[in-house]
């Protein structure tokens, strides 16, 4: 049982073309159009991607909708008067979809840290924050019937009132996937390993790929720290001799997703020594795109599809085939 599990993970993430390098749209084309919404899906798509990676909440009334942050961003969110939030607005989990559709997500507050990172990400006024269903949709009308989707959970072990807990969450998620009959094209990852655990004990025809980040505030890794991180399930990356990837080998997983520049020669080559693909995130610049390929990982989630495709064709790589559509 575990080998055919582990045979059809590997077979889930396989792109359709042998040897197709994964080519990932992050949070849709966020580089250049509002992030996680039709719009900078259907961006994606026109310029064509292997897949689509994108964020999930779930709101107040069940509905699982494609957003990254766990509440209302101010840099990225204006009511229903047109004015920006003065500050992080109402949790996405206390907010019914209704509610969440009163406010515009179609461009960045201007003069902010966030608007001055993404200069050419075109505005979409009127844009709110689609459902899952949405973008299943949106992908069916443009023909496309290979795209993948890499899914996020959203939530974090500090802040549980921000979110359904891990069950619930997972809970929703897979059945919204499965709703769709996507389980083949589809990927969950998330940086809180919990959901994870629970996609692969319930629905292990969805693959699962463990997001990781070793520096900073964010570190979900915690090498050398006292205990199990909080957000690795349980799993202490100490027990395993502080290796990321030997760490998701341990938790069932097939894919490692590490902070692009958290990987270097050795952590690749242990990664792969251990079975598993490496997709690392995101990336945005052009000669780190091509040391990346050039060492070998699996993939590559970027907020500019159009540098990776440049990139891509550069070294002879094969790409998907753009498919166009209206939002």
């Amino acid at each position: 049982m575990m080998m055919r599990a582990t045979i059809l993970a590997m077979t889930l993430l396989v792109p359709a073309a042998a040897g197709a390098f994964d080519l990932q749209g992050h949070r849709g084309a966020r580089g250049l159009a509002p992030e996680n919404t039709l719009p900078a899906f259907a961006r994606a798509l026109g310029l064509g991607v292997t897949t689509l990676e994108l964020d999930t909440g779930v709101t107040k009334d069940g509905v699982v909708v494609v957003m990254h942050d766990r509440r209302l961003n101010p840099d990225v969110t204006r009511d229903a008067d047109g004015k920006w939030l003065a500050g992080p607005g109402p949790a996405i989990i206390d907010l019914t979809f209704e509610e969440l559709r009163r406010y515009d997500i179609g461009r960045l507050r201007p003069e902010s840290p966030y608007a001055r990172q993404f200069p050419d990400q075109a505005p979409v006024d009127g844009t709110r924050a689609p459902r899952l269903a949405d973008v299943f949709a949106l992908v069916a009308k443009s023909g496309n019937a290979s795209v993948r989707f890499n899914i996020e959970t959203k939530l974090s072990p500090a802040a549980p009132a921000e979110t359904l807990a891990p069950e619930p969450f997972a809970r929703a998620l897979i059945a919204e996937i499965r709703k769709a009959g996507m389980q083949g094209r589809t990927t969950v990852q998330s940086f809180d390993w919990r959901t994870l655990q629970v996609v692969q004990k319930e629905a292990p025809e969805i693959a699962t790929v463990y997001l990781t980040i070793a520096r900073g505030g964010g570190d979900n890794v915690q090498v050398g720290k006292p205990g199990a991180s909080p957000w690795l399930a349980g799993f202490d990356v100490d027990d395993h001799g502080g290796s990321a990837p030997a760490t998701v080998k341990a938790a069932g997983g097939h894919v490692w997703s590490p902070f692009f520049m958290d990987l270097d020669a050795a952590s690749l080559r242990q990664a792969k020594d251990l079975g598993l693909l490496v997709v690392p995130w995101t990336v945005n610049d052009e000669p780190a795109m091509r040391r990346l390929v050039e060492m070998g990982v699996d993939g590559l989630i970027s907020d500019y599809p159009d540098r990776l495709r440049k990139v891509l064709a550069e070294l002879g790589k094969p790409l998907p085939a753009p498919t166009p559509v209206e939002p």
